[in-house]
């Protein structure tokens, strides 16, 4: 047997699992049968097999401990995320001994939330401390691009091209007119002046109204990043809401997203008209301001009245769209009655990923049509009926 075929083999053996008819006659041994026992700690035993690395937290830890050992980050996590579903790891969290072993990633963080005020004292201290390593990851990846993103699209939208002497910027003044350089006289004549723009106020509102049931968990951790850092910039006025049978604002903690985060309470019903009237209560300036839901849109108390306190809210001038799911787990579940509602409305309704979510933000500060930008992005939305639609 050639070496490629072998390994061909004992990766099918890893795959299967070595039951009796798995067929690949390919024994292990050394490093390939600790990496079988890792994998079948979780995975042998069926999805309904619970509890199957017993109740102490040092097995476990060692486990954890293996499967960094012999895979990479991403396949850690998604052996960790199945393990959470599988095997009950998710009440094990409360020790911090296992939480020092586990891999930070967006999903143990959402699932640490969700636990909340139930962590006992001697784990709390242990579980803000992975949050804030996974949130300082996603910070160094996300930020910038969000940063730049948004910045450059309110340059374009503040620029005064009849600007005060005192509101005049002279670098994209000067740049502007170079070819009206007067040799003789060795200087510019500037005949197109360019200002800053309006610096009294913030030119646009964001407001951030988060779904926190338990199917949003990880949009509410990346939602929460990225309320952090669009508060960062002095141009746009930044508000977080978050939501279930009851509403919270969390926009005093949007200095740091970690105590933001803690500020959640992930599951619980859904009230979502709760959530828009309060909305409603804290926006000044309704044409300069982006109201994003971001929501599956099951809602438990009336979708009349959350489809219609939305149509009041396009009807006042408020750029409503609506994020199913920010997150990288692929299409989401959501309501699609409700969806397509609200896009008969005009009203955006389509799943973003983090890594597009600086491009959206651009866009909507842009007031370009979201439609098309989401379709130049390959994205699917819920599509409003045309004119000659029934």
């Amino acid at each position: 047997m050639t070496a490629p075929n072998e390994e061909r083999l004992k990766r099918w053996r890893l795959v299967l699992g070595g039951e009796d008819a798995e067929g690949t006659g390919c024994s292990l041994a050394g490093a390939d049968l600790e990496m079988d026992r890792a994998l079948s700690e979780l995975y042998d035993g069926g999805p309904s097999k619970k509890g199957g690395m017993g109740k102490s937290a040092p097995r476990v830890a060692r486990w954890l401990g293996d499967i960094r050992k012999f895979f990479h980050t991403p396949v850690v996590q998604m052996l960790q995320k199945d393990a959470m579903e599988r095997l009950d790891l998710r009440q094990m969290l409360k020790q911090p001994e296992l939480l020092k072993a586990m891999q930070p990633d967006v999903h143990l963080v959402a699932n640490l939330l969700s636990l909340g005020s139930v962590l006992p004292a001697e784990a709390r201290e242990t579980a803000r401390m992975v949050v804030r390593t996974v949130v300082e990851q996603l910070q160094q990846k996300l930020r910038e691009p969000l940063r730049q993103a948004v910045l450059g699209s309110l340059d374009r939208a503040s620029r005064n091209r009849r600007p005060r002497h005192n509101e005049i910027n002279w670098h994209r003044t000067i740049r502007a007119n170079l070819k009206h350089y007067q040799a003789d006289h060795k200087t510019i004549v500037p005949v197109e002046r360019i200002g800053y723009g309006r610096k009294r106020q913030a030119l646009r509102e964001v407001v951030l109204c988060i779904d926190q049931s338990g199917s949003m968990a990880t949009s509410v951790v990346y939602s929460g990043i990225f309320g952090s850092v669009l508060a960062s910039l002095p141009a746009l006025k930044t508000q977080v809401v978050v939501y279930d049978t009851a509403v919270v604002d969390l926009t005093a903690e949007l200095n740091d997203p970690v105590d933001l985060l803690f500020g959640t309470q992930l599951g619980g019903g859904t009230d979502t008209p709760r959530a828009l009237k309060y909305c409603a209560g804290i926006i000044t300036r309704p044409a300069d301001t982006i109201l994003i839901l971001i929501s599956d849109l099951y809602d438990g108390v009336s979708n009349e009245e959350m489809l219609e306190l939305l149509g009041a809210f396009v009807g006042v001038g408020v750029q409503v769209i609506g994020l199913l799911a920010l997150s990288d787990d692929g299409a989401p579940g959501y309501h699609h009655e409700n969806a397509q509602k609200m896009a008969d409305m005009g009203i955006p309704v389509f799943a973003c990923t983090p890594d597009l979510f600086p491009d959206l933000m651009a866009a909507a500060i842009s007031r370009q049509d979201l439609g098309q930008w989401a379709a130049t992005k390959e994205i699917t939305t819920a599509r409003g009926r045309g004119p000659g639609d029934a």
